[in-house]
């Protein structure tokens, strides 16, 4: 779904927005016609404005007050849904008003999962304002969208082998280079945790490698967590716990859609994408909690829940990525329950050791309004990962800090990147918000854009 500004300029109707006790650059009558509505300039109202034809003239958009929109983001997008369709364009704005960010969120409003809907209705679309880029916004907005399509379509739909698909096809729309490892072959190459994850399903488990760009480039390696469906194992999810399941490949989705920005917007660096596909299935060759297996980088990992298989996943294509000494690893995973406890829905937890990275993540969430939240590798948990029968524990007895723990169990596998960054994604929003339908969710990949485009330019 690529996501665009509209070009049709003629017939475009003109935005003004304001907040209360504003100015508005209307006529009077306009201003009366608007207040005999109910309209004051708040965030969440907005007037539609005749004109003698009866036609809409234009539109009044509240704006409200700060201390309600620093509640949000991009607001305006809340408008976009509600307005008839048509072309609009932003005549008129207040002091502070970020038309970079507020056009991007309309674009990103327009982003609607109908692959089973036969109905399909006509989106209300926005003119780029003057000054914004619009080439580089409607890369964002379409890297996005392409992460929610990806954890909206159903297992049934998106399972390792269409995931394979996927990544195939922006390879060849981006002209990148794909290896496939598929079955059995990933016991042969050593990726022995990936298959015992993966073999229970009818769709065979599988590693995804894309390589894009100049060898000689700094070296970004993006790894996203791949399980398609996540049943739980033989540590079965109850029902409920299992409905929404089509997002445990959320990590791969936002993986995948940062890649595509880096791609489009070609970006100096020598980048590549590892991607564990998987279903975490039921069968009689499935793995058992008990198990020991043994891992790429040949740490032996004992199985006490099979329910954690997002690390084991993981462990073996960061084991892959770390060996040819990348500058920037960063993994992005729908990993643990314990983060979504912490920070809830909205705001990921990262973890890194690299203080000068934590900075330029941190700066570019705020700049970019896409939230992140640093939190530790505490190096006293190291012990609750260590089970005393093999190197590593899959799921430390406890309960307690879930987040860090499996933090610590990933950062064992990398030793030789120059920097590296874990992000514990929920990858979906229960509830639907300005630019952020309910649905599969992109988070943290327009901030890792600017920290990659700041870090390598």
């Amino acid at each position: 779904m690529n996501l665009t500004f509209s070009t049709e300029t003629d017939a475009a109707i003109d935005l003004h927005v304001v907040s209360p006790g504003d100015h508005w650059p209307v006529s009077a009558t306009h201003r009366k016609w608007a207040e005999s509505a109910g309209f004051s300039g708040a965030l969440g109202d907005f007037c539609l404005l005749p004109a003698e034809d009866g036609q809409i003239s234009a539109v009044l958009i509240g704006w409200g007050t700060g201390r309600l929109r620093a509640r949000g983001r991009m607001h305006l997008a809340r408008y976009a849904p509600l307005l008839p369709a048509g072309t609009y364009r932003i005549a008129s704005a207040p002091e502070g008003f970020d038309m970079d960010e507020q056009a991007l969120g309309w674009l990103l409003s327009e982003y609607s999962f109908d692959r089973y809907i036969a109905a399909k209705p006509e989106a209300a679309k926005l003119i780029c304002p003057e000054g914004c880029a619009a080439d580089r916004l409607q890369i964002i907005a379409t890297g996005a969208a392409l992460t929610q399509r990806l954890i909206d379509t159903p297992t049934s739909d998106m399972g390792p082998a269409e995931l394979e698909g996927e990544v195939r096809a922006l390879a060849q729309m981006h002209d990148a280079t794909l290896d496939v490892t598929l079955g059995d072959d990933l016991l042969g190459t050593n990726l022995p945790m990936i298959h015992a994850v993966g073999r229970a399903s009818t769709s065979a488990p599988r590693l995804l490698d894309l390589s894009w760009g100049d060898p000689e480039a700094p070296k970004v390696t993006l790894v996203g967590k791949g399980v398609c469906f996540d049943t739980g194992g033989l540590n079965l999810k109850p029902g409920a716990s299992m409905g929404i399941m089509k997002k445990d490949m959320g990590g791969s989705a936002n993986a995948i859609g940062l890649a595509h920005m880096i791609m489009a917007l070609d970006l100096p660096v020598r980048l590549r994408l590892l991607i564990p596909a998987v279903e975490n299935s039921v069968a009689g060759n499935a793995f058992r909690p008990g198990d020991i297996l043994r891992s790429r980088k040949g740490l032996s990992v004992e199985i006490n829940n099979t329910d954690a298989e997002g690390r084991l996943v993981l462990a073996d294509a960061l084991a892959l990525g770390d060996e040819e000494s990348p500058d920037l690893m960063l993994c992005m995973a729908t990993l643990t329950g314990a983060a979504r406890v912490a920070l809830g829905p909205d705001l990921p937890p990262y973890f890194t050791d690299d203080d000068g990275l934590a900075g330029m993540i941190g700066a570019a969430a705020d700049a970019v309004h896409d939230p992140l939240w640093r939190m530790p590798f505490w190096e006293p948990y190291e012990s609750m990962i260590e089970p005393g029968i093999a190197d590593l524990d899959n799921a430390p007895a406890g309960g307690m800090a879930g987040a860090i723990t499996a933090a610590l169990f990933l950062r064992r596998f990398v030793e030789n990147a120059g920097s590296f960054a874990h992000f514990d994604l929920y990858g979906w929003t229960p509830s639907a918000k300005p630019a952020r339908p309910k649905g599969g969710a992109h988070q943290g990949i327009r901030a890792l854009l600017s920290v990659i485009e700041r870090r390598y330019s």
